[in-house]
């Protein structure tokens, strides 16, 4: 799994037809000092994010594992929202 953060949504009108009813969201990998890198992923939202959320999302053949991607052609997916990091005791983040 990887961090992100969800900077927009992305709407499709003509889609293949096992898309339709997936909420699709723009993410910004997120780096080890929580910046942003500069990489973008269109993944799906199985957990309901929004804007600015910091989330964890799952790439690959696993993005088709969630109930929502189940059979889906997927390759991510939005699978938490981050509450709080805390690295060593200290609290780096926090919603």
């Amino acid at each position: 799994m990887l961090l992100g953060r969800v900077t927009g949504t992305v709407v499709a009108t003509r889609k293949d037809a096992n898309l339709t009813g997936l909420r699709l969201l723009l993410v910004e990998e997120l780096g080890s000092e929580l910046q942003g890198t500069g990489k973008f992923v269109v993944a799906a939202d199985a957990v309901s994010a929004g804007p600015g959320e910091v989330v964890l999302y799952a790439s690959g053949s696993s993005a088709r594992l969630t109930e929502v991607t189940k059979d889906k052609p997927v390759d991510a997916v939005l699978v938490a929202i981050v509450d709080t990091i805390d690295e060593d005791g200290e609290l780096r983040f926090s919603k």
